[in-house]
């Protein structure tokens, strides 16, 4: 299995003071899982548990499955795509391989619209059935990270479903959005894949579970928290116009509206921490 060495922090919020209480590395999936998956994920860490702290995601537009062990014990869970900024607090020993799916990937084994799951979170076995809890301890009993994503992809490899279209279709417009920063109204995005609103927010309610908008402005703005916390110096306005917005008055009420605080607080918060 081949280890993903991209780097990327794109949606940890802080993370460069994350980096010093996780350890994070991602895999691959196989050939054959690739239409539905982005990659594996796992995250250790050791925190005290007199000195929790808090992580928050600025999450993708995707669905996880998550085989958890702390101290509180073992679970397998489906995390639908977060309504708001995802919390996780970390608090004494534990480890977690999570299954990234690709924008629209989850869709065939979930058989329904995703947006269902938008802002839920369910026990994997509600859609694998028993099966995902002998799962869970064969996961996590593997041993090393890249043996714990080898099981988790036999588990899914023998249950995959067959490739759809209309899943890969929503998911090549996802992966367009996020490259192409020029794309920050719908109407953009309708002119790039010759699909109409309507089209288009059918689609992303069955396949990716938010709409259009909000992985515009999602993306958007997870290269702003990005930038900010890389380049203390970066110029607001400048960044507003790069990534198409307006004016910086409409970045700064976005930006506080999803993050909770302004994109200069934000910066200070950065600051603090680095």
């Amino acid at each position: 299995m081949k280890p993903k060495n991209d780097g990327s922090t794109r949606g940890i919020l802080h993370a460069a003071a994350g980096q010093r209480k996780f350890a994070l590395c991602r895999f691959e999936p196989g050939e054959a899982l690739r239409p539905f998956i982005e990659h594996y994920w796992i995250v250790r860490y050791d925190v005290p548990r007199d000195s929790p702290y808090t992580q928050r995601i600025l999450s993708y537009p995707n669905v996880h499955m998550a085989f958890e062990h702390d101290d509180d014990g073992r679970r397998a869970l489906i995390y639908g795509v977060p309504k708001r900024p995802f919390t996780r607090v970390l608090r004494g020993a534990g480890r977690v391989l999570g299954v990234k799916f690709r924008a629209g990937g989850f869709q065939p084994w979930w058989r329904s619209d995703v947006s269902r799951l938008t802002g839920r979170t369910i026990p994997a076995a509600d859609l694998f059935g028993p099966d995902a809890d002998e799962w869970t301890d064969a996961v996590l009993d593997a041993g090393d990270d890249e043996a714990m994503a080898r099981q988790a992809e036999a588990f899914l490899l023998a249950r995959a479903p067959e490739p759809d279209g209309q899943a890969a279709l929503a998911g090549d417009i996802v992966d367009l959005t996020m490259r192409d920063r020029s794309i920050v109204r719908v109407e953009e995005l309708c002119g790039q894949t010759g699909l109409s609103v309507r089209q288009l927010q059918r689609l992303f309610r069955r396949y990716v579970g938010v709409a259009p908008k909000w992985v515009i402005r999602r993306f958007r703005l997870q290269e702003a928290a990005e930038r900010i916390e890389r380049d203390a110096a970066v110029s607001l306005a400048d960044l507003a116009h790069q990534l198409g917005y307006f004016d910086q008055a409409h970045f700064i009420r976005d930006f506080k509206a999803v993050l909770g605080q302004p994109p200069a607080a934000y910066r200070q918060g950065a600051a603090g921490v680095q």
